[in-house]
């Protein structure tokens, strides 16, 4: 609930919160006010969004639209147990489907977008492939082969509806077969919706296109449906292909249209995450994606805060890159880098890939910084739930809005290191890959739970030994402990970060007796409750003075963004009886996974060197010190295994 514009709370009022009724199983904790508190942004605005459909906001259309679900559904999969919720939202849109196979946008039809789909009904591409996307995700979770079985038939009528209309409706919105015309996005579409950067429509479009077939021949793989399986495989490839050349015609190596300016949203996140850029460009591709900068933002209620700002305040901003001339006034800027400008897919692709391809310290520092465009941008203004566009808005945007949820689940997958395995099926796999910061200035610990249909997984990181002297976190020795939990009919595969020091050693080993859980985890809920009530969370907003006509900074503490400790990491663990250890530093260098049964493990690492993060051109400025850099940036681009798309793998399908 919010209550505005008044001097005080008001008493005797209270806020009912009610949803549907799926279980959550799944949450995540660290020791940075900023993730936590977006954490929590983002599923506040899920469980207000979820009564009988997900729905965009609660009080304004209250639609279930399928770019939203495609967005964000990772984060609510993450949350909840969506297996009965997204089952009868696939089985809606089953119902809508017009008899020439076209999907609409939304799952009930509203007549709302279809001028920004490929006509004869369809909704814009990405929205109407909602259904097939979800029914992926949903058999990846919860292995429903019967919806499977059920909805494929209806989902190769929309891949053949899209091979009979797609290329002539593209060319009817002015998308020419070589791209020679498109020079100033975007032409028709939503593309990366609420995206500060122009929105590549060409590419969403196409994009799904291939994620369309890509879709089917995953499902009919699963079915042992031969010819679906060939008819999905033979478009998503001769899509990706086509994508490819266009993207890499322009003989630059940086994905982007043959007369674009690296200006444009998604961009090589997209195709470096859904495996469309050709292997041998891979690292190239991810180097120069590193020019990209931000800019100055021309937002009006931005420009009215500016001008409100004390000269102090103002300054301080100044002096911390907030704020950026743009002609003769002061502005506030997005970043590339640090913060957000991505729309509601970019921000997945971006953060993903970031963290999967071996720069997960760049992906914390977008979530982690102060700013415009970040959390801490929100919660500064009060915000309890996620908004609609990263800017504020006084009259148009919602500010109980999830479509741009998809950082949730990065927080829970990456920055403490749980999720589904890409290749697996009924969530039957999980894949621990915990990875750290450079500096420890931007994060301590980390921890997850996740649950699926086998059970509830857990992870838990700290950094150990770390000096009193904060300013010795970017250059101290420092160990690592790190404890996973795989329930009794589960199975998990443990990735290794890779060493930055020849000195790292790291051992392996598991609980011979099963402590109790249950009690340290009822503990540690406790004391994160006693730490929520002392508002040991955010700590500020803005409060506008009336009478002086001036913002000015409130010290305010919050319950939003609190840390708390794993019950993983609870005293009650603290006298496990572990088995012998076994050292595994050969396999992290090697970057060979680790197969975990089910049980209670623990990794010590020890001399690991943290580092000074890198420093960028600026706020908004660009990383020099990556695309100038001698040879790979990360030791994850060259790898083959990467390079193409399984069938299996639900994971990167889009």
């Amino acid at each position: 609930a919010e209550v505005c514009c008044t001097k005080e709370p008001p008493a005797g009022v209270h806020a009912l919160l009610y949803r549907t009724a799926v279980p959550e199983w799944g949450n995540f904790d660290s020791s940075s006010v900023l993730i936590n508190g977006g954490y929590e942004l983002v599923k506040n605005a899920m469980v207000s969004n979820m009564l009988s459909v997900q729905s965009d906001c609660p009080h304004r259309e209250k639609l279930p639209y399928g770019g939203d679900l495609v967005a964000d559904s990772p984060a609510a999969l993450a949350f909840f147990d969506m297996s009965a919720f997204y089952k009868k939202t696939i089985y809606d849109w089953l119902d809508a489907q017009w008899g020439n196979g076209a999907y609409t946008e939304t799952s009930v039809w509203q007549d709302l977008n279809d001028y920004a789909g490929v006509g004869y009904g369809a909704g814009e591409t990405v929205w109407a492939s909602a259904p097939l996307v979800l029914s992926v995700r949903h058999y990846q979770n919860y292995g429903d082969e019967d919806l499977l079985r059920k909805s494929l038939p209806h989902h190769v009528r929309w891949l053949d509806f899209l091979n009979k209309y797609f290329d002539a409706g593209m060319e009817e919105k002015g998308y020419d077969k070589e791209l020679e015309t498109y020079t100033n996005p975007p032409k028709s579409g939503l593309g990366d919706w609420l995206a500060m950067r122009a929105r590549d429509t060409f590419l969403t479009h196409t994009g799904f296109y291939m994620a369309s077939g890509r879709c089917i021949a995953y499902m009919a793989h699963v079915l042992e449906k031969k010819q679906d399986e060939e008819k999905g495989m033979s478009v998503a490839n001769k899509i990706r292909d086509r994508i490819a050349y266009l993207y890499l015609k322009n003989g630059k190596d940086n994905f982007d249209f043959p007369k674009g300016h690296a200006e444009n949203t998604p961009g090589p996140e997209m195709g470096l995450f859904s495996r469309i850029v050709p292997g041998e460009k891979r690292c190239i591709v991810l180097k120069n994606w590193f020019r990209r900068a931000g800019h100055t933002w021309p937002g009006e209620e931005e420009f009215k805060f500016i001008d409100a700002m004390s000269e102090e305040d103002k300054n301080a901003w100044i002096e911390s890159g907030q704020l950026t001339k743009r002609g003769n006034r002061w502005a506030m800027g997005w970043s590339q880098w640090q913060g957000f400008n991505e729309g509601i897919f970019a921000i997945r692709y971006a953060l993903k890939t970031l963290s999967e391809m071996g720069l997960h310290n760049i992906a914390l520092r977008k979530a982690t910084v102060p700013g415009f465009a970040t959390p801490e941008y929100m919660m500064s203004h009060n915000a309890t739930t996620m908004w609609e566009s990263f800017w504020r808005s006084e009259d148009l945007y919602s500010r109980n809005h999830p479509m741009l949820g998809a950082l949730a689940e990065w927080m829970s997958s990456s920055a403490a290191g749980v999720s589904l395995f890409p290749t697996t099926t009924g969530g039957r796999k999980m894949l621990f890959w915990p990875q750290f910061p450079k500096s420890a200035n931007t994060l301590k610990f980390a921890s997850a739970e996740q649950g699926s249909m086998r059970g509830d997984y857990a992870i838990a990181w700290r950094f150990e030994g770390l000096p009193k002297n904060e300013s010795q976190y970017d250059s101290a020795i420092v160990g690592i402990r790190i404890r996973f939990l795989v329930p009794p009919s589960g199975e998990a595969s443990l990735r290794f970060p890779v060493p930055q020091s020849s000195s790292t050693t790291a051992t392996i080993h598991h609980a011979v007796t099963f402590p109790d859980l249950g009690h340290a985890k009822s503990e540690a809920k406790k004391d994160c409750e006693d730490r929520r009530r002392q508002k040991l969370g955010f700590s500020y907003n803005w409060d506008y003075d009336r009478v002086n006509e001036k913002w000015f900074k409130r010290v305010n503490g919050k319950a939003i963004g609190t840390p708390c400790v794993s019950f993983l990491f609870h005293p009650s663990l603290d006298n496990i009886a572990w088995s012998q250890t076994n050292g595994i530093i050969g396999r992290m260098i090697e970057r060979t996974d680790e197969y975990l049964p089910p049980g209670l493990y623990e990794v010590i690492i020890n001399n690991w060197q943290l580092e000074k993060e890198v420093e960028g051109s600026g706020r908004i400025g660009d990383i020099p010190e990556y695309y100038n850099a001698e040879g790979n940036i990360s030791p994850y681009c060259s790898d083959k295994s990467g390079f193409d798309w399984n069938i299996e793998d639900a994971t990167h399908i889009i």
